[in-house]
């Protein structure tokens, strides 16, 4: 048996003198340091729904599901799956939507379902073929940081009517045409390959 280093005594002798280095928990709060990555907090007004997250997040914690009937996006965050890795935060394309905490010892619960959260978001379908484009809080974001340049998409019409109110709902509104679609038709929230066939009829 080899006698132990002079460094191994040392290091035995101050372990004895000096106090714990974990904190008391849950005795004490705990302080986490500066850039701890806790719990991701979402803030709703900032968060468009995009899907973003969901891509990004390694462990699955964040899914969505489509509800077609209602017209919501249902965004379901698990944070018994969280690994904090900061990824959506990092990727949110608002740069506002999700930040992350300093919290994370006070998620453990016996109920698992006490640590899963839903959002909502209303979706925009296409009025021809069903097909989902995103969230209207998307579209109004992706309007907002183009800026003028959104107005060379003609679905953006729609929108700038309700923002600008330069007629009511009742008078603009244009039901789909039953069959084909039309020129009026246009004027409706269609998906890219409804909507090129309608630019095709408009530019014949």
């Amino acid at each position: 048996m080899k006698y132990p280093k002079i460094r191994e005594l040392r290091e035995a002798v101050i372990s004895l003198v000096t106090p714990a280095y974990t904190t008391n928990f849950p005795k004490k709060a705990h302080v986490p340091f500066e850039g701890f990555r806790g719990k991701p907090v979402v803030d709703d007004k900032n968060c468009v729904g995009c899907e973003t997250c969901t891509n990004v997040c390694p462990s699955l914690a964040i899914t969505h599901k489509d509800d077609r009937e209602r017209g919501v996006r249902i965004i379901r965050r698990d944070y018994n799956k969280c690994l904090f890795c900061g990824q959506c935060a990092e990727h949110c394309i608002t740069g506002k939507g999700v930040v992350l905490s300093d919290k994370i010892y006070d998620l453990s619960a016996f109920d698992r379902e006490s640590n899963v959260e839903y959002q909502e978001k209303e979706l925009l379908i296409c009025k021809n073929c069903g097909a989902i484009l995103t969230t209207r809080e998307h579209l109004i974001f992706m309007h907002k940081k183009l800026g003028p340049k959104a107005f060379s998409n003609i679905m953006n019409l729609k929108m700038l009517n309700e923002k600008l109110r330069l007629a009511s709902r009742e008078g603009t509104r244009v039901e789909l045409s039953e069959g084909e679609l039309r020129r009026r038709d246009v004027f409706n929230v269609l998906c890219p390959n409804c909507l090129r066939q309608v630019q095709l009829k408009v530019f014949s």
